[in-house]
């Protein structure tokens, strides 16, 4: 990789990656709909929106891989995540091909697979079962990876990203948590692994209270630094209850899952399957 994209770099998890990648290639290009100051050492700044065609060609020119990170980030309005993050990661993705990118690192969610109840492991070969339209979203964005896989050759790596900011702050983001550290290894192998062709991983750091089995990141060599297990006492103890309805607090995706059931009581949450602890 000589030059690499991040694309929605002004953005929570995008600023910590960008410090990340420093020095990691040779050109790291910075890109988003919003102000990214001055490019620092061996980056480029590319301002503009990737549901633009003019920009989007701007965006992905010369590049060898994208970190696909752009994006809404949380629920919204269909027509919106229709817009940005359907139509957008599709084009971005045709784009990607027409300038003969090598590799992408798709930025999916915990939340395309935040239906399943908690207390089920899951491994990157379950169904989805989203828990949101931003989830649904995501859905797509894995779809798409396997079909730019299959049918145009780019490597592709699908994070299901958890819990990315500084601590775990409850039971839920306890088993899902990421250090920016633990990510950015994750991006990088994507990036850099010698084959290729469409994998999912699911974004989280080392830690014993998971629903998640990661053992297809730890075949391509992911090796976490971080675990959120230093906070396990402290959060068993805090008597601050965790958000969302009866039915987000019995399903991984938490609070995401909790519009659908606001003011019905006839919805109950999903059980797990037999056999699960």
């Amino acid at each position: 990789m000589k030059r690499v994209l991040l694309t929605g770099a002004g953005g929570g998890i995008g600023k910590r990656m960008r410090q990340q990648l420093a020095g990691a290639y040779p050109v790291l290009r910075v890109s988003d709909i919003v102000d990214l100051g001055a490019a620092g050492p061996g980056e480029e700044v590319v301002i503009g929106d990737i549901c633009d065609p003019t920009d989007r060609k701007r965006i992905v020119e010369g590049v060898d891989g994208i970190i696909h990170l752009g994006g809404l980030s949380v629920e919204n309005p269909w027509e919106d995540i229709l817009r940005v993050n359907i139509d957008g990661s599709y084009r971005l993705f045709e784009a990607a091909y027409e300038a003969s990118v090598k590799r992408i690192v798709f930025a999916s969610s915990n939340h395309a697979v935040g239906f399943y109840p908690r207390g089920q492991t899951l491994d990157d070969t379950v169904r989805p079962r989203p828990d949101c339209r931003y989830g649904l979203s995501k859905v797509f964005g894995e779809a798409l990876s396997q079909y730019f896989a299959d049918n145009y050759g780019i490597g592709v790596l699908s994070i299901r990203i958890g819990w990315c900011f500084q601590k775990p702050e409850t039971p839920r983001t306890l088993g899902s948590w990421i250090h920016i550290e633990d990510l950015t290894q994750l991006c990088r192998l994507g990036l850099d692994a010698p084959t290729l062709h469409h994998e999912i991983v699911f974004g989280i750091s080392d830690n014993s209270r998971t629903w998640w089995d990661n053992a297809t990141a730890k075949r391509l060599g992911y090796a976490p630094r971080h675990s959120s297990d230093q906070w396990i006492a402290e959060i068993d103890a805090s008597t601050v209850p965790e958000p969302g309805n009866t039915v987000a607090l019995g399903v991984q995706g938490g609070p995401f899952a909790s519009e659908g059931y606001e003011g019905d009581p006839s919805r109950v949450v999903p059980a797990a399957p037999a056999g699960q602890d």
